[in-house]
C-alpha cells in the first residue's frame, strides 16, 4: 500500500538535496549514486515519541537498513543543533540531517512538507543506486511507520 504525494512517483528522478548532518558536515544524496541504495525517512520532529521509536527501532536492526550497499538518511526541519543532540542522546549510527533552511526545503521538495505546523510528514523514500524512486509511502503525523514494508523494498533491490 505505497502512497506517493503528488509530483513524485516510483520510475522518477530523486530530488537532490544537501543538508547538514549532527556533526555540521554536508551530506549530499546525490553523493550515494552509483554507489548505495538509499532509504529517505522524513520524522516530523525530532525528541518526540513515535519519531525517536521509529529511529531507535532502525538504530537496533540497523543492519537491515544500512549496510554495503544501503544508507539511511533521517531528515527533520529541526535544527542541526537539534539533530546533534538527538542523535548523540539516542545513538543514531546514521546520518540525521536537519532540513531547517531554507526551512522545509527538501521536504517540500518529495511533496511532505505540512506547511501548518512547519514540520514533514512521516514519508519514507527507498531511492536506487541510480537515484530512482522505486518505493515510497507517506503517513500522517501520527502514524508510525511498518520497518517491515521497506525492509521487504530494500531487499527487493
Amino acid at each position: 500500500m505505497s502512497q506517493l504525494p503528488a509530483g513524485l512517483s516510483v520510475g522518477q528522478a530523486a530530488p537532490d538535496f544537501e543538508l547538514k548532518n549532527q556533526y555540521g558536515e554536508l551530506v549530499k544524496l546525490s553523493s550515494f549514486k552509483g554507489n548505495k541504495n538509499v532509504v529517505v525517512l522524513f520524522i516530523p520532529f525530532a525528541f518526540t515519541g513515535t519519531c525517536t521509536g521509529e529511529l531507535c527501532a532502525i538504530r537496533d536492526d540497523l543492519s537491515s537498513f544500512q549496510n554495503d550497499n544501503v544508507q539511511v538518511l533521517a531528515i527533520s526541519c529541526d535544527s542541526p543543533f537539534t539533530q546533534k543532540i538527538f542523535a548523540e542522546q539516542e545513538g543514531y549510527k546514521f546520518p540525521v540531517l536537519a532540513d531547517f533552511w531554507p526551512h522545509g526545503a527538501a521536504a517540500q521538495a518529495y511533496g511532505v512538507f505540512n506547511a501548518d505546523l512547519g514540520c514533514a510528514f512521516r514519508g519514507t523514500f527507498i531511492i536506487d543506486k541510480a537515484g530512482i524512486i522505486r518505493w515510497s509511502v507517506v503517513n500522517g503525523l501520527g502514524d508510525a511507520r511498518n520497518n517491515g514494508d521497506y525492509k521487504t523494498a530494500i531487499a527487493a533491490l
